[in-house]
């Protein structure tokens, strides 16, 4: 296939960019595959392991920027692909004649005296600086980059909090300020209950669920996913929970994450239960002694995203009886049970958002001992995501070893793409599940660019005599502007089942190739 390479020396674009860039390279004609990206260390391995490594970009340094095109046409399309992809990059932002673009977190800060936050996506490697940079200036950070050292990130909040201001992040990826969306989230209606979250996607399946039962959020904060970890313990969720406490538009206050650190647990809840607003705590697959902590201090705690929200919302003075709760549907469990095979007994699950993952597996590990992850905690069960599949698998597509040197799934899921087919193939799978992630910063048509893929697995699948059962969850709300509805009307006219939330998802999903074992 004939590929277009071009070296950029100097030339830094931030990682929203890049993301943005790469996935609309790869909408041009002809494109098989569009990289642009800078020329880490790690960038340059995943080139190495695509097979588009170059003895000048082996050459390049940190500081230069790689753009790749691959082709399937000729000589000639490969070199109208790459102009293109430079069109991309260099295309500049409309807007008004006094419009002004600062080159510095500390000329932007001086520029803009009324700006209060400042939002970092940068090189790992260059973004501990550019928020302490941020920090000095008086700014609240939301630092949506990764990589940075866990040093570092202590650093950053131990600053920020002794400074009386915010630091999100890094790997913050979600935030609602003041009814404005930051980075990855959906649009949801504005009311009384707050959210300190150190998940992404957790942030975003709180909120969409709290607005589908009617109720709305004040301020929407991200923590970073190490927060509630024992070495950072927890400094941005306190920070962010002293804030909702004393803002007088949150009336309940809701936290949200993975299973935090045992001490870091008793922290959050001794600082909720200090608290004279009503709280709710959901920490995904933590264990009962955190429950029976929370019990004991008067706290509402759950291990589920769907009963948290719907917990949060009565607090804020939602008549429950007045709710649609979209209960389990037996009946369909049934229905796609008898469609199955005795051989097709394993779920396969392919995720965008990392709190989604968890959740659904969390909610097999309750029924089955053979769940796999690229997330797990437990060794023996971890897979890398490039190992084949075993048992019940369930796949995180943002994890680093997935996004490193390319856009996150959420706006190009082109890896989940070629897991999806692998996995379809496979006789003993008896369902794939998939999130469909709208809102702010994700695919403009997330269901759309499937839609192929499904297609042709369903239609392999007949050939072969059996049925291929696909279950997708659909994160967002209808005023989201990939429109909600005619995102689940593409799905479920594909022949796709459609879960109405994150956590029946995964009930459903284990139910689904549930043969009768003993739990």
């Amino acid at each position: 296939m004939p590929t277009r390479t071009l070296i950029k020396n100097n030339t830094y674009v931030d990682s929203v960019s890049l993301m943005s860039i790469s996935t609309k390279a790869a909408a041009l004609d002809g494109v098989v595959n569009a990289v642009a990206a800078m020329a880490t260390p790690m960038n340059k391995e995943i080139l190495t392991n695509q097979g588009l490594i170059t003895a000048e970009i082996e050459a390049s340094t940190p500081g230069d920027l790689v753009l790749i095109v691959v082709t399937d046409g000729d000589e000639a399309g490969a070199d109208a692909a790459l102009e293109g992809l430079i069109g991309l990059l260099d295309r500049k932002p409309t807007g008004s004649d006094t419009e002004v673009t600062y080159r510095t977190v500390r000329a932007a800060a001086a520029g803009r005296p009324d700006a209060n936050v400042a939002v970092i996506s940068v090189n790992g490697a260059f973004a501990a600086g550019e928020a302490h940079h941020a920090l000095d200036a008086g700014l609240n950070v939301m630092l949506f980059s990764d990589n940075v050292p866990l040093a570092d990130e202590i650093a950053l909040k131990q600053k920020a909090h002794e400074a009386g201001l915010l630091m999100m992040g890094p790997d913050c990826g979600t935030a609602i300020i003041n009814g404005v969306s930051l980075c990855f989230a959906n649009k949801v209606r504005r009311g009384r209950i707050g959210i300190v979250a150190a998940s992404g996607t957790g942030a975003q399946e709180m909120s969409v669920r709290i607005h589908d039962f009617t109720g709305g959020v004040s301020q929407l904060l991200g923590t970073g996913g190490r927060d509630l970890s024992a070495e950072v313990g927890a400094i941005m969720m306190l920070d962010g929970i002293d804030a909702l406490d004393s803002d007088p538009g949150t009336d309940v206050i809701v936290v949200v994450s993975k299973p935090p650190a045992s001490e870091v647990a008793e922290k959050v809840l001794d600082r909720l239960a200090a608290s004279a607003k009503p709280s709710v705590v959901c920490f995904l697959g933590a264990g009962p002694e955190v429950a029976e902590a929370a019990k004991t201090r008067g706290i509402a705690f759950f291990d589920r995203t769907k009963p948290a929200a719907l917990a949060a919302v009565v607090a804020s003075g939602v008549d429950e009886s007045t709710l649609d709760l979209h209960a389990l549907n037996w009946p369909l469990i049934e229905e796609v049970r008898a469609k199955l095979t005795p051989e097709q007994k394993y779920i396969r699950a392919l995720f965008c958002g990392g709190t989604l993952c968890d959740e659904s597996m969390f909610l097999a590990l309750e029924k089955y001992d053979d769940v796999y992850s690229n997330i797990s905690k437990d060794p023996a069960k971890r897979l890398r995501g490039t190992d084949p599949s075993r048992g019940h698998t369930f796949l995180d597509f943002g994890e680093d070893e997935f996004t490193n040197g390319k856009p996150h799934p959420m706006i190009d899921p082109s890896n989940r793409i070629e897991r999806f087919r692998t996995e379809a193939a496979d006789p003993e799978v008896g369902v794939i599940v998939m999130d469909i992630v709208l809102g702010y910063g994700s695919n403009p048509d997330p269901v759309g660019v499937m839609l192929p893929a499904i297609t042709e697995a369903k239609a392999n699948a007949a050939a072969a005599g059996r049925h291929l059962e696909i279950l997708a969850y659909v994160l967002g709300t209808e005023s989201d502007f990939q429109g909600f509805d005619e995102q689940v009307a593409k799905l479920t006219g594909a022949g796709v089942t459609w879960a109405s939330s994150s956590t029946n998802t995964g009930l459903l999903a284990r139910e689904f190739v549930y043969k009768g074992e003993n739990a």
